[in-house]
Order: C-alpha cells, then sequence, then structure tokens
C-alpha cells in the first residue's frame, strides 16, 4: 500500500512547481492495481494527459516469450487501464509493436496482454500493420536524419494522441538500463530501427524530441515488481522489488529508475544528453520524488553481455566497425536475426531461462500471473 514519506500537502505548496515529478510507490500482488493508480495521480497524470483525445499505452514487448521484469506486465497494463476508465478515460488503445526477432502477437499472448485488453474490451493496434508516413521534425536531429538519409518515417497511427509508456525496470546491453525512453524506440522507428545501435543513445534523444511534437501529452508507467539485472534486455537475473514509478518527465523516471537500480544516472549517456538539450531533468537533486525514499535505495545491478551482444559491440564500437554497412544493411543481415533467435530461443531460454521462470512462478508475482 502507499505510504508518503512526505506529506503531499505540504510539498505541493512548498515545492518549485518547475521540478519535475516522480512517484515511487511500494506495492504488492494484493493492492498492485490501486497502487498504481495512487502512482498516476500522485504524478499529476490528469495534468498532462486529456481524456478528451485518445491516449495510446505504449506497450513494451522485448521477448514473446514470458520472463519477468521482461516486458509489460499483465498488472502493469491492467493497473493503467482501470485507472484511466475510473477517471472517465474512454479512448484508451494499447498499441504494442514487434522487432526482427520478436513476433509482437506472440509476445502479446504469452505475456498475457491480450487477456487484460479484452478484460477491458479494448481493441489493441500492432504498429507494424499501420501505415508509416514521412516526417520531417521542425528541429535538428542528432543523428536520425543522417542515418535516415531516405527521411525519417513513423507510424500515422501515433500522431495527435496521448501516449502513456509502459516500460519496465531492466538493465541492456546496449544503454546500461531502459526505461521510459526507450520504450519509444520499438514505437516509432520501422524495422530498420538497427542501423541506429551504434549511436542509440543520441537516437533516444531524437526520439523524444519527436514524441514532444507529435503527442498532445507524454506520461509513462513504469514497473519494478520484478526488476532485471544483467544482459538485458532479456537475459537477465530478476529480482523482487515490488515498486511502481510514474511520472509525466521521461529523463527524469529514467534518472530515477537508473538510481534505484545503483547506477549514477548522468553517467547513462541518453539521460545526460537528454537533459543537457534541456528534454527533461536528469539530475535527481531537481527531481521531486514523492512517495518513498530513495536516498538509500541501490540494488547494485550490473549490466553485462551475452554471445549475441557481444559480437554485436564488435559491428558497432569495435574492430568490425568498417563492415557495419555491408553486415547489417545487406542481404546477409537476416543471419544476424537467426543467430539472435537460436542464441535466446532455442539456447538460453531453454538451458536457464526456463529454469528462473519456475522460480518466479513461485512468488506472490507469479501467482499473480497465473491468475490472469
Amino acid at each position: 500500500m502507499f505510504q508518503t514519506s512526505k506529506n503531499l500537502d505540504s510539498f505541493l505548496q512548498s515545492e518549485s512547481i518547475s521540478k519535475p515529478t516522480v512517484s515511487v510507490i511500494n506495492t504488492d500482488a494484493e493492492n498492485i492495481i490501486s497502487d498504481i493508480g495512487t502512482a498516476m495521480r500522485t504524478a499529476g497524470y490528469k495534468e498532462v494527459i486529456s481524456p478528451n483525445l485518445e491516449t495510446l499505452l505504449k506497450v513494451n514487448i522485448s521477448w514473446q516469450h514470458y520472463y519477468p521484469a521482461c516486458s509489460t506486465s499483465p498488472w502493469q497494463l491492467d493497473g493503467v487501464i482501470q485507472t484511466l476508465k475510473d477517471d472517465g478515460f474512454e479512448n484508451i488503445i494499447p498499441t504494442h509493436n514487434g522487432t526482427v526477432v520478436v513476433d509482437a502477437k506472440e509476445g502479446a499472448r504469452n505475456n498475457k496482454h491480450t487477456l487484460v485488453e479484452h478484460k477491458h474490451g479494448l481493441k489493441s493496434v500492432f504498429l507494424e500493420e499501420e501505415e508509416w508516413i514521412s516526417f520531417k521534425p521542425s528541429e535538428k536531429m542528432l543523428v536520425l536524419d543522417e542515418i535516415f538519409s531516405d527521411g525519417i518515417h513513423i507510424p500515422k497511427h501515433l500522431m495527435g494522441k496521448n501516449i502513456i509508456h509502459l516500460p519496465t525496470m531492466k538493465t541492456h546491453v546496449f544503454t546500461t538500463i531502459t526505461g521510459a525512453m526507450k520504450n519509444a524506440f520499438g514505437g516509432l522507428l520501422n524495422f530498420q530501427r538497427h542501423w541506429t545501435h551504434s549511436v542509440i543513445h543520441e537516437t533516444l534523444v531524437d526520439l523524444l524530441r519527436i514524441q514532444k511534437e507529435i503527442h498532445p501529452g507524454i506520461f509513462a508507467v513504469t514497473d519494478g515488481t520484478f526488476a532485471g539485472s544483467g544482459p538485458g534486455p532479456r537475459a537477465m537475473q530478476w529480482h523482487e522489488k515490488n515498486v511502481i514509478l510514474a511520472s509525466s518527465d521521461q529523463v527524469a523516471i529514467d534518472a530515477v529508475s537508473a538510481s534505484m537500480m545503483g547506477f549514477d544516472p548522468m553517467s547513462i549517456d541518453f539521460i545526460r544528453i537528454a537533459h543537457e538539450e534541456g528534454l527533461g531533468c536528469g539530475d535527481l537533486s531537481k527531481i521531486n520524488i514523492v512517495g518513498e525514499d530513495i536516498d538509500n535505495v541501490d540494488w547494485g545491478f550490473q549490466r553485462g553481455n551475452t554471445f549475441a551482444s557481444q559480437g554485436q559491440k564488435m559491428i558497432y564500437w569495435g574492430p568490425l566497425k568498417p563492415l557495419e554497412k555491408a553486415l547489417l544493411r545487406s542481404p546477409i543481415t537476416p543471419l544476424a536475426y537467426a543467430a539472435s533467435n537460436l542464441y535466446h530461443n532455442e539456447y538460453w531460454l531453454r538451458f536457464i531461462g526456463k529454469q528462473r521462470i519456475n522460480k518466479a512462478m513461485q512468488t506472490k508475482w507469479g501467482n499473480l500471473f497465473r491468475k490472469y
């Protein structure tokens, strides 16, 4: 249950309104739905998300298989939908995307997103099936306009709608942590998004700038009930951490998430650059953190590598850099996708992941997952 570590009324009166707010709420499996509502309302979501507009729920599917902390949890999606409905929102659209190695529809079924959507009578959208249009940002991009020389293309479906991102708290092999800012990576870029991996931090900053141009309101609810440490977003060790984060500042919520996991937020390039570009706040001293006191929170998470990511880093930043275009933009590129699927789906999941999933199913969150 929510227990504030600050007097909220006093906080609202005394703190500068220019500071972004991040809500950090301790929760449990019995109260998770109502606690998500508390997190959203405490972070002031209704100040930025208008009920008069359609609201997209950008679901994160990092793997088509269920693995704790990897993808949006069913209770995370359920709690956000329930909160919106309780507060009078009617036009709610769960939005998914696939990748070259992840089938989004299979992922929505295995992660029980489809069941939650049916429960609430909502129809979901899969962005790879939508119309993609040419988009010219009004401001200069750091890298995207150079990478996509034929122009930037985004889904028409996203234009003019609110968006609520649903990431999880986990580490990432390329970006140290992944969260609200990274969640736009799948939605706004098409199947050539891997072209940007060598400049992934600058890409995430560009995508946030685009989001601020196309979305009237942006919000995020980050799930840390299960959190992941190690070579994310898939081959991680899960941990029960029992928290929910919420904020309208995508940089700030990622900064708080990074700090709780044990990283200096401003040492992570996409957070630092976005902060310097004025797209949000990555400086913890300038963020109003309400709910739980995180001053002494340090989970000691570590990023890591898989065999697949080590090879990719050699291409993006190592000795194979001169061959990057030949390897990633040629007829042999699908071999890299096949290698990733072989490693993650056939080896890691079978011999390592399934044992960890079975152990997770013995926890209160695993029991809740089975109930959906």
